[in-house]
């Protein structure tokens, strides 16, 4: 016998956990479309040279890979970004700019296993390319909010900060030319605190103690709830940056952004300007976007992103600048699994349908199908046992509506619509090839 079990980071969905994921992968689609984005899809595995050096090494440790039976070296995607920039350098011919795309698919990163994150999890990305304009950018963050919103979020707040930003900053400190390592140590600040990150600074990035603390000092700036909070950052931020080409554009980008989203009807509480936000990733260069949940921060980032301009140029000449984020389905599910919004349910199916009068196969098997063809999901049990049995297993599965019809109600031609939530029934006419049954069992489930 051979023990069934999962790899560690690797998990199976239950129906239960599984009905979620998918109503949310349809809103995500849904608030995608919205803005014009079309689907597309890559493969899971790509040349490993097109994996390699494009988010940090970090990225390529978590890398799996291995050489297939033809002698290549090829590597499982762990982002949707980079294998975008491999489509669009391959494609951008027949695509056009700007190309705006959403892509839900899988990724797999080897890393250590945590509340809400695993090796293999699915991201549910969204990205404008071919252009650098603000526009996309403040469009990246109405994307977010409406997301969130239209998944029944109204305690969340979307960090944005901009890397040119940091970058003027750390030129300011004396780090430009370690601007990567700094902040890829940032980008841990909420998983090993002030401290853990002081003393990376100080490891990887050669900074003096004083650096390190003038940098964590300049990260603590971030924009409170009130509705003036960007505003005394931004000018808190101005005199630090002067003189700095790079960090001057980030802050008359994250001023304009700001008002822009402000101006598109983004309420003060859900944008917040937080310069601790740096993102680990190499490729960002301009915007970077977190979003928390306000009742659950600890779980980290549920959708994240920002703006790359150069990873293209390392398929193609062309450039190809792009904008987007990734909304972290497993994570996102997690948080809802602990904040209790999920609706408990085992099946996709509104209508129960018993079966425990044989003869009558035929008259069954018809109903379902009528009832199917005015728009109701139907299960009809393929067993004929005790009508007490099947309603158990139609409350376990978590059924709206059943049907009982047996011998007697077949000879006066009448069905009892049973709502099982409310534990009500009422007799109706099932005659007229069932749209009084159809129209009652729409009526229990509008109520």
């Amino acid at each position: 016998m051979i023990q069934p079990r999962t790899l560690k980071g690797f998990r199976d969905y239950p129906p239960a956990t599984m009905i979620p994921r998918e109503a949310i992968i349809e809103t995500a689609q849904r608030v995608y479309r919205s803005y014009g984005f079309s689907p597309i899809d890559t493969p899971a595995l790509e040349y490993l040279e097109i994996l390699t050096g494009k988010g940090s090494a970090e990225t390529d440790k978590q890398l799996y890979r291995f050489e297939d039976h033809g002698g290549r070296l090829v590597g499982m995607r762990f982002d949707l970004t980079v294998p975008l920039a491999r489509f669009v350098a391959q494609h951008i011919g027949q695509l056009g700019i700007p190309f705006k795309r959403y892509q839900i698919a899988n990724v797999w990163r080897g890393e250590n296993t945590q509340r809400g994150r695993y090796r293999e999890f699915r991201q549910c990305d969204f990205d404008t390319v071919g252009t650098n304009s603000l526009v996309a950018d403040i469009e990246t963050i109405l994307v977010i909010h409406d997301l969130l919103q239209s998944l029944g979020f109204e305690r969340f707040t979307i960090r944005v900060n901009n890397r040119r930003v940091l970058t003027g900053l750390l030129d300011q400190l004396g780090l430009r030319g370690q601007t990567g390592t700094v902040l890829r140590a940032l980008d841990k600040l909420p998983k090993i605190g002030a401290e853990g990150v002081a003393a990376e600074m100080v490891r990887s990035a050669k900074a003096s103690d004083e650096q390190a603390r003038q940098v964590l000092q300049l990260a603590s700036l971030h924009g409170e709830t009130s509705p003036h909070g960007n505003t005394e950052i931004l000018g808190q931020l101005e005199p630090l940056i002067a003189g700095s080409e790079e960090g001057e554009a980030g802050l008359a980008h994250l001023t304009q952004l700001l008002a822009g989203s402000q101006a598109a009807g983004i309420a003060a509480h859900h944008l917040q300007l937080d310069i601790s936000i740096a993102r680990g990733l190499d490729y960002y260069t301009g915007m970077v976007v977190e979003t928390f949940l306000d009742d659950l921060p600890k779980i980290g980032s549920v959708c994240s992103g920002g703006r790359y301009d150069n990873l293209a140029l390392l398929y193609t000449k062309q450039q190809l600048p792009g904008v987007g984020a990734s909304l972290g389905l497993d994570r996102l599910l997690a948080a809802m699994e602990e904040l209790d919004l999920l609706e408990e349910a085992s099946t996709t199916a509104e209508v129960f349908l018993p079966y425990f009068a044989a003869e009558h196969l035929g008259d069954y098997l018809r109903l379902a199908s009528q009832l199917r063809a005015a728009g109701l999901r139907v299960e009809f049990y393929p067993e004929t046992k005790k009508l007490g049995k099947q309603l158990q297993y139609a409350n376990r599965k978590g059924f709206r509506v059943a049907l009982v019809i047996g011998e007697d109600e077949f000879m006066a031609g009448q069905c009892q619509v049973k709502d099982l939530a409310q534990g009500t029934s009422r007799t109706v006419d099932m005659r007229e090839s069932g749209s009084n049954i159809v129209n009652e069992v729409k009526r229990v489930l509008d109520a």
